[in-house]
């Protein structure tokens, strides 16, 4: 356990990590429950995901229009989105532009990480020490360090010895990268590579793209967004997110009503060209109900997908290269403008690892199995440790000291996403157990931020020292997203979704698949028993 300093603790009543979409609006709502608050951001500035991930064509997946907030009518009122899918800097500018609404900035710590935390039992506390050597001492932590916030490190050997750039997408130069003249290598074919991969390729004198595992891309359609539309879905936002809340992915459309067979093959095909026409990350889920759970259906939604890459991509063994196997959607769907098409060009190289893996980096570019391949510059785009290596990169310490590492060792175990037994106060914003990942991140976070502000005001109000999760619901939640998963074709797929993209971890399907409404009527009902599943202490009997 950390040591307490004394008087050069600093006592506050709530630490909050992160200062993206989650930790600001964390802040906002500690605030009007007028306690001292501090957010703890290790950027310069807020933004978090989009403060970091500056990579060229980063952007958002879910209509620009439905990745904001609802809370603040200010907000909905004064801010304008420009394109169907914003760009990163339009994202951080409007994150910018909340911490400017509500002067969010003069209770965040910027450029500071969290080292350690430590519950201390004895007062019903946490001990919070940052890496400026400074120790905070607060009732409440509230983790909002997001689920892809802890950059996967490139697993190559001979990755150090690299005498031209090297860039990982997730900590890009602010200044941006000038590819010109130069021959480029980018390693992964996620949605960052796809996303990437186009507009490196207009710069590049040569870009090879390596390539281990195909991914399904849908066309994103992005196009400016037509003011009067804007307009019109704002008139009508309050029923628009409501609608959101209760849907499977947090977004206002409606759900499928019929099965892949349950229409004529002409009218299916018809369906899926809609789907792709309309373009998004659902283009093609969002036509049956059955699609994330029958295998026969499922190939019949990949063979269309397989066609129009074969479509798209003009040298016949390019595109079969480029074809995935896998279930499609049991790996996070990329939204693409014109990835597929840039194969056609001719200063761009598909290098497929299935045949010819990568033996090592050496100073001057990539050898694999079959040749060398000279390079000035190589960008990493090898994803994250996703949804739990933000949490487990700090020395959090529960009762008895006992790590969180430690009880995650097995993966990761929660209460609703929300809370870990033998981690009292500690509270996670869209944490494994919860379905975050497979939402609309906005309207979760939002949901999960309600949820902790609202439990912490009972706390204050009812004179109660701690509320944490017991192991046996603990142990029933977690048994619960498995069934539910299990259920679904998403655990077939070797995905980040179950951390199979770092060596060593172990391998839980991590989210919660039943969807964002059937998700927030669980936590509902928890509440209205009287908080089910969670032990709450009185303030007079804190210790343990």
């Amino acid at each position: 356990m950390s040591a307490d300093n004394g008087d050069a603790t600093e006592v506050l009543d709530a630490v909050v990590v992160g200062a993206g979409f989650s930790g600001l609006y964390m802040l906002i709502r500690l605030r009007e429950l007028g306690l001292r608050s501090t957010v703890i951001e290790k950027g310069d500035d807020v933004g978090g995901t989009w403060y970091w991930n500056r990579y060229p064509g980063a952007r958002c997946d879910i209509d620009s229009v439905d990745y904001c907030y609802s809370f603040s009518p200010k907000l909905l009122e004064e801010w304008r989105w420009t394109e169907r899918f914003a760009t990163q800097p339009e994202i951080l500018s409007y994150l910018e532009f909340v911490a400017d609404t509500f002067d969010l900035r003069r209770d965040i710590r910027f450029s500071t990480t969290v080292t350690a935390a430590d519950f201390d039992a004895e007062s019903g506390t946490w001990l919070v020490r940052t890496s400026d050597g400074n120790l905070l001492r607060a009732r409440y932590v509230v983790m909002a360090v997001g689920n892809l916030s802890e950059p996967k490190r490139p697993d190559i050997p001979g990755v150090d010895t690299f005498a031209g750039d090297s860039f990982h997408t997730a900590q890009w130069p602010k200044e941006g990268v000038d590819f010109t003249g130069r021959r480029v290598g980018v390693i992964g074919t996620g949605s960052t590579g796809i996303q990437a991969i186009p507009l490196i390729a207009e710069q590049a004198e040569h870009l090879f793209v390596f390539q281990r595992t195909p991914n399904y891309s849908m066309p994103a359609r992005n196009a400016p967004l037509e003011p009067q539309y804007v307009e019109d879905v704002l008139a009508s936002f309050d029923e628009r997110r409501e609608v959101s809340r209760r849907s499977d992915a947090g977004t206002p459309f409606p759900p499928a009503s019929k099965g892949t067979f349950e229409v004529s093959d002409e009218e299916r095909e018809a369906m899926f060209e809609e789907g792709w026409r309309r373009g998004g990350i659902n283009a093609l889920s969002y036509a049956f109900t059955d699609f994330f759970t029958d295998v026969r259906a499922n190939e019949v939604a990949q063979e269309f997908a397989r066609r129009k890459i074969r479509e798209l991509v003009e040298d016949p063994q390019t595109a079969e290269s480029l074809l995935p196997s896998h279930h499609i959607g049991t790996k996070r769907t990329c939204v693409d403008t014109n990835y597929f098409a840039t194969y056609n060009r001719d200063n761009v190289t598909l290098v497929d690892l299935r045949r010819e893996p990568i033996e090592a980096v050496t100073e001057g570019g990539i050898r694999t199995a079959s040749r060398h391949i000279d390079l000035d510059c190589l960008v990493y785009a090898v994803g994250f440790d996703a949804m739990t290596g933000a949490m487990t990169a700090i020395d959090i310490a529960g009762r008895g000291d006992r790590t969180l590492r430690e009880a995650w060792a097995d993966g990761p175990a929660t209460y609703l996403g929300l809370m870990v037994a033998d981690f009292p106060n500690l509270f996670l914003v869209t944490g494994p157990g919860s379905p975050g990942v497979l939402s609309n991140m906005v309207v979760s976070i939002e949901q999960h931020v309600e949820w902790i502000a609202e439990t912490i005001g009972y706390l204050e109000a009812e004179g109660l020292a701690t509320i944490e999760a017991s192991p046996a619901a603990q142990d029933q939640w977690v048994a619960h997203v498995n069934d539910l998963a299990n259920a679904t074709l998403y655990p077939q797929a070797a995905s980040w979704y179950l951390g199979a993209n770092i060596p060593g971890k172990a391998r839980v399907f991590m989210p919660y698949v039943n969807g964002c409404g059937n998700y927030r009527s669980e936590c509902e009902a928890v509440v209205r028993d009287g908080y089910r599943g969670f032990a709450l202490t009185p303030a007079a009997s804190a210790r343990a």
